[in-house]
């Protein structure tokens, strides 16, 4: 979808400027169907009418909580001072290479072939 902006400037005789501005996808909507059993419907309409939020409000911030969650979960690691030196250390001195390695970076890829 696209919105224009008009706008008009009368110092030097110039005509109306239009600007296309694009709205992004995250301005956009969908939507998500969902096969559920009735208690499970029901249970979701239990706990949304306890926070006074409809169903779709509710679903949307659990599932919206639920992803960031998952996401940072794996992303995002705490370490005390004493682990995190541990860390830095084992990232900026990794082993040598085995023989494993040496072999398998001499073989030519098979997309190569």
């Amino acid at each position: 979808m696209s919105k224009v902006r008009a706008s008009t400037s009368q110092r030097h005789g110039t005509a109306t400027i239009a600007v296309a501005e694009r709205t992004s996808a995250a301005d956009t909507k969908g939507s998500i169907n969902l096969r559920i059993e009735a208690a499970t419907r029901q249970l979701i309409d239990d706990a949304a009418a306890v926070l006074g939020k409809t169903r779709t409000e509710f679903m949307i911030e659990s599932a919206r909580r639920q992803a960031i969650d998952v996401l940072l979960d794996q992303r995002l690691f705490m370490l005390d001072s004493d682990r995190y030196d541990a860390f830095m250390h084992a990232l900026d001195n990794p082993p040598a290479p085995g023989p494993k390695l040496q072999s398998l970076l001499r073989r030519v890829p098979a997309w190569q072939k």
